[in-house]
């Protein structure tokens, strides 16, 4: 098993024009964000998809038992579907994974009231969570296969939370068919 993109050698783009990452645009939000898709492939065959609405995972094609690629993933084939609201499938959520009761937790003795998207309480990063956000993104490439990098940064007071937040995730696949999702984040608060 090879090590996690973290501790694999990361260099930026440009990448070269054999590189297994393809880039198509997938349409715009209903606010007029361009949305891409970024298409990791390996040597095998296996193909990986990663849009930059909500960091998501919208496609892993893997041989079934017969050699065939199938993909495994449960999700939409359109961003529109997306948008309208989903089971977050496929989805990078945040800040918070889970739900905040109430909506309110105290950090540093002082008290925060958040976005509520859940009955009362907050779920999964409120009602425009890490999900629904158009994320950047470009592509990478390890010692260990194609990768992606998407980053995002969630201003201090976006859905209640302190502090500015700046988050990164790196999609990777691996010539020995591994997907590995790594997440980075700082906060200033």
């Amino acid at each position: 098993m090879s090590p996690t993109t973290s501790e694999s050698k990361l260099t930026e783009t440009p990448m070269p024009n054999d590189s297994n990452v393809a880039i198509s645009p997938l349409g715009a939000t209903a606010n007029g964000q361009e949305v891409h898709l970024y298409t990791l492939t390996n040597a095998n065959g296996l193909v990986a998809k990663v849009s930059t609405y909500g960091a998501l995972l919208t496609e892993m094609h893997v041989p079934d038992r017969d050699g065939q690629l199938k993909d495994i993933t449960l999700g939409f084939k359109d961003l529109k579907s997306y948008e309208a609201g989903h089971p977050y499938f496929g989805a990078t959520i945040g800040r918070y994974g889970n739900r905040i009761a109430k909506g309110t937790f105290t950090l540093h003795g002082k008290s925060y009231t958040l976005a509520t998207n859940n009955d009362a309480n907050h779920l999964h990063g409120g009602l425009a969570g890490f999900d629904k956000k158009v994320w950047e993104a470009r592509p990478l490439s390890t010692e260990y296969g194609s990768a992606v990098a998407l980053t995002y940064t969630s201003i201090d007071g976006e859905e209640g939370y302190p502090g500015n937040l700046k988050v990164e995730v790196i999609y990777t696949l691996t010539e020995e068919n591994e997907l590995t999702i790594d997440y980075r984040a700082h906060t200033d608060a």
